[in-house]
């Protein structure tokens, strides 16, 4: 059955911010809140550490895309970005199509209420189960990653008596053009571990023209995240349908889908600015003017798969101060969470805005260490932030964590609480994933009998 949010008895009701963000961002800190919500009500409500999700947030970047997009574009939520169900169900009511890259993920979108004619399946490596379980659900589509793959797809099809529809994954050198990654985390030089190189990817579009149990729609290609110039992000664009039309005059098929992938970024550092959308809808409306003029693209629908933008400004990590160290002129907060619930700063090596709450200390900003509880000198959320020294007791929160933040970290090291995950919307705070105990996971292991 769907998922849906409900009023309970244990939600927070308060008056919501209307106040802008005073960055201009939209974002769930706005003044000294959380959502509309006081961080220490949260706290007391669902403990620390908490991730918190504003709704609100998510809505209102779901329509500004919308508004930058022209009619031929189609949106599907790249659900690894930030799985929870509540948060899949609630992009799901707003029509949203999914980006699924495993059968856990496949599932999850079916439980969330969305129709399987929304959902496309990407990613390298599917096992066959996967393969299989995408042709029973009639999806969208189903991206092929490799000739093995593509070999793989007519079995199961075969098998279920089924014709699935499907794209071909170029790899990025197929697509023609360099990685604009600030941060390397896709791109992918070569045809490496995503997609196929060109002489791979035209036999492949042969071999799926002749099958009667495949659907040749098109290609998608992806070859960069967080993305903030929008010139690089329609170049992208332009030149995946260009790579599509040529493989369609070949192998003879109708280009009807070009698959461009997400990548659209959002702003880590204060210094950051927000990805220009005025900017990007006038480049993506000469684009959808040229594929309107050419015979070959004028049914041509794009789809876009962004993850990051939609959900990543709505999320923050909440984490209590449990003890204070000043030595050498070096100020460092030891949070009751750490890498074990927020690995992205060192797994990718870019830093989070940080925000203590709880602090009466007037004094200017200095640089403060934030590092986790775990007996590890890699367990450092924020290095140098700048911030009045947090006191113990008082509440730091990390911003921008609404993506790969809860599900990107590593919550079985050291056996500390995995984190509840807390939604908000118009003000009203509700429990969406329950904290965990250790104790849940060491029940579920065995000493063997030997």
């Amino acid at each position: 059955m769907p998922v849906r949010l409900s009023p309970s008895a244990s939600a927070v009701p308060v008056t919501p911010a209307t106040d802008p963000p005073v960055t201009g961002r939209n974002e769930i800190l706005r003044g000294d809140l959380l959502g509309g919500i006081e961080p220490e009500t949260l706290a007391e409500e669902f403990g620390t550490p908490l991730y918190v999700y504003d709704f609100d947030v998510m809505d209102a970047q779901v329509q500004a895309l919308r508004g930058a997009l022209p009619p031929r574009f189609d949106v599907a939520y790249a659900v690894k970005a930030n799985p929870a169900l509540a948060v899949v169900a609630h992009l799901g009511s707003m029509g949203l199509g999914m980006d699924v890259a495993s059968g856990g993920e496949l599932d999850l979108v079916s439980r969330a209420g969305v129709p399987s004619e929304r959902v496309i399946f990407t990613g390298p490596g599917k096992r066959d189960n996967e393969l299989a379980a995408a042709v029973r659900a009639g999806l969208r589509a189903v991206t092929v990653e490799s000739i093995s793959e593509l070999e793989r797809l007519v079995r199961a099809s075969a098998g279920a008596g089924r014709r699935t529809p499907i794209l071909l994954r170029a790899a990025s050198a197929s697509a023609g053009e360099a990685s604009a990654e600030r941060v390397r985390v896709i791109g992918d030089e070569g045809a490496g571990k995503f997609g196929m190189d060109e002489a791979s990817l035209r036999e492949a579009a042969r071999r799926a023209v002749r099958s009667p149990h495949l659907q040749l729609l098109g290609v998608h290609a992806f070859t960069a995240s967080n993305v903030l110039e929008p010139a690089a992000l329609v170049e992208h664009a332009r030149g995946v349908v260009a790579l599509g039309r040529s493989l369609a005059r070949e192998a003879g098929f109708d280009l009807r889908l070009a698959d461009v992938g997400g990548g659209l970024g959002i702003p880590y550092g204060d210094e950051e600015n927000s990805l220009d959308l005025h900017q990007l809808g006038v480049r993506l409306r000469r684009l959808d003017d040229e594929l309107g003029a050419d015979a070959n693209t004028r049914s041509t629908r794009i789809l876009v798969e962004p993850g990051r933008f939609l959900v990543g400004p709505a999320g923050a990590f909440l984490a209590r101060v449990i003890d204070r160290k000043d030595a050498e002129g070096r100020t460092t907060a030891i949070l009751d969470g750490g890498i074990n619930n927020l690995l992205r700063p060192v797994l990718v090596g870019q830093q989070h805005r940080a925000r203590s709450f709880g602090n009466d200390d007037r004094s200017a900003p200095v640089p403060v260490t934030l590092a986790g509880p775990l007996c590890s000198g890699l367990d450092i959320v924020g290095s140098g932030r700048p911030m009045a020294p947090p006191a113990i007791g008082d509440l730091v929160a990390l911003l921008d964590v609404g993506a790969y933040g809860f599900t990107e970290s590593m919550p079985l090291f050291l056996s500390h609480p995995v984190p509840a995950e807390v939604a908000i919307r118009a003000g009203r705070a509700q429990l969406i994933r329950p904290r965990i105990d250790p104790s849940i996971w060491l029940e579920s292991q065995r000493i063997p009998d030997w």
